[in-house]
């Protein structure tokens, strides 16, 4: 049985990630000439998260086995994200999730601003927190497909061995900055191969 939100569109008159960026270069060009005014702890971030968008978005492109793989779905898929754009895992991570979608014209990514949205982001929690980016792929009927997020596991294995560690959030969070910008999309690949892997497998 479809979720409500999905009967209601709900990811459906969500923001393309043409929109999203756009929406997002407005906010960085609104900063930029507004910076003694603004009193919002995540305007660094933003900033940041910005430049790092646009620079995979420039540099990637698509492993071509992950991209002919895409190719062979053949039933319209819908892949709703929740983030928000001071997320520095979404400025790392969207950019990549949009071009392996733009393999096939049938998969249709649609953004959703979380905190305008978090009746639907309780329903995708990671360990009881809201964390994004989530990407919850949905059939055109409704029907769950897969879910992915916040980061790839590998990331996600780095924060938690700082974490034990006892480092500070600004130790890890350079870290695994660090991290994304060597390994270039390459643990996002490998998990989209697995996961459109079993959505292709003949039944």
């Amino acid at each position: 049985m479809p979720k409500k939100f999905f009967l209601e569109k709900r990811p459906h008159n969500g923001m393309t990630y043409e929109e999203y960026m756009d929406n997002f270069r407005n906010t960085v060009e609104m900063i930029k000439s507004n910076l003694d005014e603004i009193d919002d702890p995540n305007l660094d971030y933003m900033m940041m998260n910005f430049q790092r968008s646009q620079r995979i978005e420039k540099s990637y492109v698509v492993n071509d086995e992950l991209c002919q793989m895409a190719k062979k779905i053949d039933t319209p898929q819908l892949w709703m994200v929740l983030t928000e754009n001071w997320c520095g895992d979404s400025a790392q991570t969207l950019p990549y999730i949009n071009k392996i979608a733009k393999c096939n014209p049938i998969i249709e990514l649609k953004i959703l601003e979380r905190d305008k949205n978090l009746d639907i982001m309780d329903l995708y929690l990671t360990n009881g927190s809201r964390s994004i980016p989530k990407l919850v792929a949905f059939d055109y009927e409704g029907n769950e497909l897969f879910q992915w997020g916040p980061r790839p596991q590998e990331a996600q294995d780095l924060i938690i061995r700082a974490k034990e560690a006892g480092k500070s959030k600004e130790e890890f969070m350079k870290e695994l900055h660090l991290w994304y910008g060597r390994n270039r999309g390459k643990a996002i690949e490998e998990e989209f191969k697995a996961i459109i892997g079993n959505l292709i497998q003949p039944s």
